[in-house]
């Protein structure tokens, strides 16, 4: 499981917001939810993070971990 999570919840004034786990306040707001799970996923593959995607009513609907990248190496082929 990644280290930290992205969440993209309903924002209770309208639209739809993208919090970091356990955070109180959106990171960034959304009119639809689609752009929100455009902008978490973007920023979860960033933070090798994980995103979980809410429905309206509170449940999770998806989630996609995304792994930290290996750094650039020598091939392994012979």
């Amino acid at each position: 499981m990644a280290k930290s999570s992205f969440h993209v919840v309903a924002n209770p004034n309208g639209g739809w917001a993208v919090k970091r786990g356990n955070a109180t306040r959106a990171s960034k707001n959304f009119e639809t939810k689609a752009d929100a799970i455009v902008w978490g996923k973007k920023i979860s593959k960033t933070d090798s993070a994980e995103i979980v995607i809410h429905d309206r009513d509170g449940t999770i609907s998806s989630r996609y971990t995304f792994a930290p990248m290996a750094p650039p190496g020598r091939s392994h082929r012979k």
